[in-house]
């Protein structure tokens, strides 16, 4: 079982280095951490008096890391979770923030459970996430991957700026789709027609 610093590092390979694209809401953003996650910690890298691009740049690995055990794994008590799960959720936490535990909470309800779909892992949460998990051991973690994976795409049919991030120009799967897809058992990725069919009402 991988630890959770070892989880954060991969995270951060995945996320890459410096971005600054108009069309992602998260703004400026170094190895996944963003420019909004800074001002919210207060984290005036370079000391000049205010939290600023300028700051983004000079995020680390081993900051971006130590950021989302913190702040996205610890903090949100993903901990308390179902391990199988717990990577996955802990990846979709830096991504799309509390949505991840919300896409979790109506997997959750969708299994037979009654959860408040709220964002945040409380008791009630975390006790209805062990009993999905002990009924299907093998599926749950596979469920929340294909969820999060009909998310992206639910973002791409409402908002035709975020269809870049699931679908490449050559018609291929997107990063968000394969980032997805990375928590899931390979039987159930989509094979690159049933992605085509997927996102074919966006040409």
């Amino acid at each position: 079982m991988q630890s959770v610093r070892q989880i954060a590092e991969e995270i951060v390979a995945r996320e890459g280095g410096f971005v600054n694209d108009p069309d992602d809401p998260g703004g400026a953003t170094k190895h996944g951490v963003t420019i909004h996650t800074l001002r919210r910690l207060g984290l005036d890298l370079d000391r000049d008096g205010d939290v600023d691009v300028a700051d983004v740049k000079r995020i680390d690995r081993k900051l971006a890391e130590d950021i989302f055990v913190r702040h996205y794994f610890e903090g949100p008590r993903l901990s308390r979770l179902p391990k199988c799960v717990q990577p996955s959720v802990f990846d979709m936490y830096v991504n799309a923030g509390a949505n991840a535990v919300k896409i979790l909470q109506k997997l959750i309800c969708d299994m037979g459970q009654s959860v408040t779909v709220d964002g945040i892992v409380g008791p009630q949460t975390i006790a209805a996430a062990q009993i999905c998990a002990a009924a299907a051991p093998r599926h749950f973690a596979d469920a929340y991957g294909i969820a999060r994976r009909n998310y992206y795409y639910g973002l791409g049919d409402a908002r035709s700026t975020m269809r870049k991030y699931c679908l490449r120009r050559d018609g291929g799967k997107g990063g968000w789709i394969t980032r997805a897809e990375a928590f899931v058992t390979p039987r159930y990725h989509l094979t690159p027609a049933e992605h085509r069919k997927r996102v074919s009402a966006w040409a």
